[in-house]
């Protein structure tokens, strides 16, 4: 019997959509207002969802609270009103689309969360613009 059980937590970033191969014009084209060289801001809506076997002894699937720490410990208190291309290390040579972040906060989670748990990182850039991973 598999439940999941998901975990809310909410940043604020600014970045630059920008491809440093292409011309002026192209990077314009293609990202529009999102390649502004001054940098915009989102505020993310991240959700964590953990999948697996409930624990006999407490019924839990996973500690919420576990949880909670490891996201802001590893993920919030890293990304929250940064830079993410000039302040998170991830970003330095990786365009920090919504697709890109979300990638990323995944690869840092996972190695912290045990394999037997299956993980799903879902992240909100608007309201309406919203990204998964894995798919």
């Amino acid at each position: 019997m598999k439940v999941a059980v998901f975990r809310k937590e909410h940043f604020n970033a600014a970045h630059r959509l920008h491809n440093p191969k292409w011309s002026k014009e192209k990077n314009e084209s293609i990202f529009g207002k999102c390649n502004n060289e001054y940098y915009h801001g989102h505020n993310y809506e991240l959700i964590i969802k953990v999948s697996g076997e409930p624990d006999p002894d407490t019924g839990y699937v996973y500690d919420m609270k576990v949880l909670s720490d490891m996201i802001k410990d590893n993920v919030t208190h890293k990304f929250d009103h940064r830079n993410l291309n000039l302040d998170v290390e991830e970003f330095k040579d990786l365009n920090p689309t919504a697709e890109n972040i979300a990638v990323v906060i995944y690869n840092i989670l996972r190695d912290k969360i045990e394999p037997r748990f299956d993980l799903k990182v879902t992240l909100y850039e608007t309201e309406r613009n919203f990204v998964e991973y894995p798919a």
